[in-house]
């Protein structure tokens, strides 16, 4: 069984890789399997992968290190992928379903012909019979799907925050540095430049709680109160299709269909209607919380809590309360 796994910005294993980890150490553990892990970046500190590694049970990691990895470029990155999995011949291939790997393992599956699915929320192991979940048509439904036996490697992402890692036993993880060189292979395209956004914002998609507001957030400088309640609590700030197209809040920020999918552990929406396209993409959220001064708007409907009233009254009480119950202080947004 094989992992890919990204690091944070910090070069720590991220949330979402931990659970991914932990699940596959399980499922490593009932089909009596080795679990190896896949690193590949710069300035990557092996001892604390191994220690990080080794308490999410992995049995051995191969890293790629090296300058011209700082920037992902899909033609390097798949070869690197691909080569390892030719080394390995894994059974079982997983991983987060990030921006990078919604470009791997697709290319991944073609060069070895392995079988493909992705933004999965769920698995499970009877014998030797995987069955993924993953919600489809806007969360309409959740399909079940089986691989056939044929299909080799078995290749899975997950959506972060959507599965509950169980508890595993720490292992000493065999470290494997690879060396490689980029004039093995042809590549196609050159990363110039990298341009990051300012501040150091939490990932939506990886965030354990989201407050999001919409239409009826007005303008962008209301967001400010979201954005302090989100800094006491730790949570990412998002916003609906509405809000982004009346200029609110940028696209980076959109939740929904045509946005970023998120399954946070609590999603609180603001003034959000709750139309089919938003549901589409913060569905599978834990505990939804709405907040919204029209009883008749549909997000009641889906919600797990909900409060009819004008958020510019709510949300400021909830921030208070919060204040008060976890001792801090809102931080002013920028």
């Amino acid at each position: 069984m094989l992992v890919l796994v990204e690091l944070s910005e910090d070069k720590d294993l991220s949330k979402p890789a931990i659970q991914v980890l932990k699940t596959a150490r399980k499922i490593a553990d009932q089909i009596k399997s080795q679990l190896h892990t896949l690193l590949i970046g710069t300035d990557i500190d092996s001892k604390k992968m191994q220690d990080q590694l080794g308490l999410c049970g992995v049995d051995k990691v191969t890293i790629f290190s090296d300058k011209c990895l700082q920037s992902f470029n899909p033609d390097i990155y798949t070869r690197l992928f691909v080569k390892t999995i030719n080394q390995i011949k894994p059974d079982y291939i997983f991983g987060v379903n990030s921006l990078f790997n919604q470009d791997l393992f697709p290319a991944a599956s073609y060069h070895t012909g392995g079988g493909l699915v992705m933004d999965c929320t769920d698995i499970k192991i009877e014998g030797s019979t995987i069955t993924v979940a993953k919600s489809m048509y806007s969360n309409k439904i959740l399909s079940k799907i089986k691989f056939e036996e044929k299909h080799l490697p078995k290749l899975v992402t997950f959506r972060p925050n959507s599965l509950i890692p169980p508890e595993v036993q720490p292992k000493t993880t065999e470290l494997i540095t690879e060396t490689f060189n980029t004039n093995d292979f042809p590549v196609k395209q050159k990363v110039r430049e990298v341009v990051k956004s300012k501040g150091k914002e939490i990932s939506l998609t990886e965030a354990p709680v989201i407050i999001s507001g919409g239409r009826a957030m007005g303008n962008w400088d209301n967001y400010k109160i979201l954005f302090e309640t989100a800094e006491i609590i730790g949570a990412a700030v998002g916003a609906s299709r509405a809000a982004v197209d009346s200029g609110y809040a940028p696209h980076s920020m959109q939740v929904g269909q045509t946005g970023k999918t998120v399954s946070p552990q609590l999603y609180i929406a603001c003034g959000i209607s709750g139309a089919i396209q938003h549901f589409a993409g913060m569905g599978s959220s834990r505990v939804i919380v709405a907040i919204n001064k029209d009883p008749n708007a549909p997000i009641f409907k889906k919600c797990d809590y909900g409060i009819v009233d004008d958020l510019f009254k709510v949300v400021p009480v909830l921030k208070e309360e919060l204040k008060r119950l976890l001792g801090k202080q809102a931080v002013t947004s920028k």
